[in-house]
């Protein structure tokens, strides 16, 4: 028979309270991290939305300036043509 005794309730018990403590504590972490991740996506979120506004705004610049640069061009077709 060994020498060890088993713990007693006391005991058990006081291990318990540490355990539920420590699985306490990592859920505060766990959702302070998910806030952190919650307001970065948020951030993400609205400067995709602000790019995506950019990015129409430049390809309506880029298209009224093709349609700028076709004018002379086709006035040199038709002077060339003449």
């Amino acid at each position: 028979m060994s020498d060890a005794n088993p713990p007693n309730i006391d005991q058990r018990l006081d291990r318990l309270t540490e355990r539920h403590e420590a699985l306490a504590q990592t859920v505060e972490l766990i959702a302070a991290a998910q806030l952190k991740s919650d307001e970065r996506l948020e951030k993400v979120t609205a400067d995709i939305a602000k790019l995506a506004a950019l990015m129409s705004q430049t390809d309506k610049f880029i298209n009224r300036l093709a349609h700028i640069a076709e004018g002379p061009e086709q006035r040199l077709d038709r002077l060339e043509g003449e």
